[in-house]
């Protein structure tokens, strides 16, 4: 059998399944770090918070017990898994994540054959279907969508059973109780019963009604008392009425009183109850056999569901705290960890800067020296957490690029742990544990090391620091320490794999920055300090000439360094200003290029409706003067044509003198990057009418003839935009379009969207018009019958149009329109 998660063992040997039905369990890992690690580190602090975003009791509970892990790929694959929730979170849908009942046992004792059930239970199985079945949707949806593809096995873990669903919903009511409906006899017997007990309490409430005034208890009615429905009755009046008591008020002054005539009533309401009971119990057993099967299926979609839970805690966390995928690194690549803060700093409201700490392929020991108060021991925690975290599956406040080695152990010795019970004074309880560090620390081990050396004589404790810090360089193992000792920084300078830095501090302010240097020993401002808390000035000088001359020229070095420092600092903000300034003037301008070309287009577009709205207009003149033609006598058809080319003389007219307009207007090389040679044939936009496209036929000269419709222009070439490849126009058998010299008496619009039919079929028209046809065919196709409809409308609003029908069933039928001009 597959192994299945250690909590859910205990079913195994019940669910009767073949391995590959069980979903394979992530092996617990061995401890990379103590419990005593995890502690100073603040870890379990951290999971709590990270649970306190899960939708569910279980899934927070899920997240309390995660454990780093020493294993590359269980730590890849659940970072994987973290970041593809991430993403579905993230998405326009986000994620709904499922309720998740407690049915564990009720899991294990279903596994049992022969087990009682309660109608509870099957409650709980419900909803458990119900949350696998929306769980497996939801990541089937954003698996469509190309989301959340890590998270494909616990969708195969995630059970789909609506006919299990079903069978429960016949028998188990919203109120998680057994339906009168479940089987014929309990409906019976439950109508029998409310009869029965109907009457009983009409009964009651009878002799209640009967009683002398003296025997009533005031203010009370029928009421029930050991299951058996009873009346109040002073005491009194209890030989009165006789029968049985069942209980004493509080003040003893009441009689709960069965009497003698509801006895036989209320032995059979016991009687309804117990053939209700027996009735209930058969459902439920039949329920739980149906169920059996699917015992196994469900304990795997009870962990999918929780382990999808703890995945949205981390995700919401990601989100909320702003952090950033991780690389993971092999452990001799050295470490990178980028924009990091102290998760509980800012779930605290802290404003927390963030530092970045990088250590190199060869670069073993970081000693992290400086004043008090600089965050040196936020830095060593914020890091120990970074390493925990990751290898557990959990986001880190950092920022992207941040690359951390899967190491498989941790080691940490911070804070002060003097122990007066164990007789340890702080410099023995360090000892004590480094010692135990000693003892394991290996090339792939994290040791962090809070105050190295401190606690008694400084030359003592920088010896045995350098001896300590040696020999983890030795081992390989990746440390950081922290000191004030400045005797340990120069282990830098001699031994290789050993680099120092500091946390900056500005000495005007007497403040610490909190930013990480890396490459730059830290001044423990002592004297600084004390000269600005009011210490003596005599003193304070005093105590400098009190220090050795080689310290005092190397605090001279240091602080010249450190002016160099804040000197480069100040120029790489400024550099960053600048940085952003540019980005924000070419966003700007972006905008505004973006803008302009709005404009114009919205200028194009109200171009275009004007002068069609023009032509309109002429065209409805055009047709009142053609039907006061035809009410003219004898040769009205000849005065008609004659009309009729007038018009379209005055329009071509109009038209040419547009564009000599627009020739006057238009600056050279509008709308063009360079002048572009065109040959007849070519398909071109005539900027100077709206964008309107035609033909150029000829070139004459400088100039080219365009076909614009049936009008003819003579045009230079940088008033003409050529069409690109993708927007040409395909020829007129297949899309309708017709060509600028001639009429059709058939159009063909299939293929064509329908907000590009009406133009098609206008130009049709015109052209038809103008040809002096009688007829024009227009094929739309069958299809939905959107082109139809759409040429109907078009058809019925054009006055020049007398009528138009479906064509014979042998021309075409309901796939073309004939018009009749």
């Amino acid at each position: 059998m597959a192994e299945l998660p250690t909590r859910l063992a205990p079913l195994a040997s019940h669910y009767g399944e073949r391995p590959e039905e069980v979903a394979p369990a992530t092996k617990l890992p061995r401890a990379v770090a103590s419990d005593h690690t995890r502690s100073v580190l603040e870890f379990p602090d951290v999971l709590e918070l990270v649970a306190g975003r899960a939708a569910t009791a279980a899934g927070a509970t899920r997240i309390r017990g995660l454990l780093p892990s020493f294993e590359r790929e269980v730590v890849a694959s659940r970072q994987a898994r973290v970041w593809a929730m991430h993403d579905v979170v993230s998405s326009a849908k986000g994620w709904r994540q499922p309720e998740i009942p407690e049915v564990g046992d009720v899991l294990r004792r279903l596994a049992v054959a022969g087990s009682v059930m309660e109608a509870p239970d099957f409650a709980g199985l419900l909803t458990l279907l119900r949350s696998s079945r929306v769980a497996r949707q939801q990541l089937a949806e954003h698996s469509r969508e190309g989301r959340g593809e890590p998270l494909l096995p616990l969708l195969e873990n995630l059970c789909s059973e609506p006919a299990a669903e079903r069978s429960i919903e016949q028998v188990i009511g919203p109120d998680g109780q057994v339906r009168d409906s479940a089987s014929p006899l309990l409906k019976k017997i439950r109508q029998a019963l409310r009869t029965a007990e109907a009457r009983l309490i009409e009964l009651l409430e009878n002799v209640l009604a009967a009683l002398p005034q003296q025997y009533r208890a005031p203010d009370l009615s029928v009421t029930m008392r050991n299951g058996r429905w009873v009346i109040p009755v002073r005491r009194e009046g209890g030989d009165f009425v006789g029968g049985i008591v069942h209980g004493v008020s509080g003040s003893g002054a009441t009689l709960f009183v069965e009497p003698p005539a509801a006895i036989d009533a209320c032995n059979r309401i016991r009687e309804l109850e117990a053939e209700e009971a027996r009735e209930v119990a058969r459902i439920l057993m039949e329920l739980g056999t149906r169920l059996r099967p699917l015992a196994g299926r469900l304990a795997v979609s009870l962990d999918a569901l929780t382990e999808l839970d703890s995945l949205y805690a981390c995700a919401r966390f990601a989100i909320e705290f702003d952090c950033a995928p991780v690389e993971l690194l092999s452990t001799s690549s050295g470490m990178r960890v980028i924009g990091a803060r102290h998760p509980l700093l800012l779930a605290q409201g802290v404003a927390v800067v963030p530092f970045t700490l990088e250590l190199e392929e060869g670069e073993r020991t970081l000693l992290v020296s400086g004043p008090n108060t600089g965050g040196k021991t936020v830095l060593l925690k914020t890091v120990g957490l970074a390493v925990l975290l990751t290898q557990a599956g959990i986001p880190f406040p950092v920022a992207a690029g941040t690359a951390i080695p899967v190491l498989s152990q941790v080691f940490a010795d911070i804070g002060d742990e003097q122990s007066i019970a164990q007789n340890l004074s702080t410099f023995s309880a360090h000892l004590r544990n480094i010692a135990a560090i000693l003892r394991e620390a290996s090339d792939d081990s994290l040791v962090l090391l809070d105050e190295l050396g401190a606690g008694t004589d400084p030359a003592e404790g920088a010896a045995l620091g350098g001896a300590v810090l040696e020999e983890l360089t030795r081992r390989g193992a990746l440390t950081i320490a922290t000191t004030h000792l400045g005797g340990l920084q120069e282990f830098a300078a001699t031994v290789p794999g050993f680099v120092n830095g500091s946390l900056q501090f500005d000495a005007e302010a007497m403040l610490p920055t909190y930013r990480f240097l890396k490459g730059v020993p830290g001044r423990s401002y002592g004297i600084a300090i004390a000269e600005r808390l009011g210490l003596a000035e005599a003193v304070v000088e005093r105590a400098r000439e009190l220090l050795p001359r080689q310290e005092r020229e190397a605090l001279a070095l240091l602080e010249r360094l450190e002016a160099k420092e804040r000197a480069l600092a100040e120029l790489e903000q400024e550099a960053v200003r600048l940085r952003d300034r540019a980005r924000e003037l070419s966003v700007s301008l972006e905008e505004r290029e973006r803008a302009i070309e709005q404009r114009e287009r919205a200028l194009r577009l109200e171009t275009r409706a004007e002068v069609r709205r023009e032509l309109l207009e002429a065209r409805r003149e055009i047709e009142r003067m053609v039907s006061r033609a035809r009410s003219a006598a004898g040769e009205r058809d000849e005065v008609i044509r004659s009309v009729r080319r007038e018009i379209e003389q005055w329009l071509a007219s109009q038209a040419k003198e547009l564009v000599e307009e627009g020739r006057q207007d238009l600056e050279p090389g509008y709308g063009r990057v360079e002048v572009v040679e065109f040959q007849p044939g070519s398909e071109v936009a005539v900027a100077a009418l709206g964008g309107r496209r035609g033909r150029v036929l000829e070139r004459r000269g400088a100039e080219y003839v365009v076909a614009v419709g049936s009008v003819k222009f003579s045009l230079r070439g940088d008033q003409l935009v050529p069409v690109p490849a993708s927007e040409r126009r395909v020829p007129a058998s297949v899309s309708g379009e017709l060509p600028a010299e001639a009429a059709v008496s058939e159009i063909d619009v299939r293929g064509l969207r329908v907000d590009e039919v009406a133009a098609v079929v206008e130009r049709a028209l015109d052209s038809a018009i103008r040809a002096d046809l009688r007829q024009l065919r227009i094929i739309h196709g069958k299809g939905t019958g959107a082109l139809r409809a759409r040429v109907a409308e078009i058809l019925r609003s054009d006055p020049r149009v007398s009528s138009f029908a479906t064509a014979p069933w042998n021309e075409g039928g309901a796939g073309v329109t004939v018009v009749r001009l």
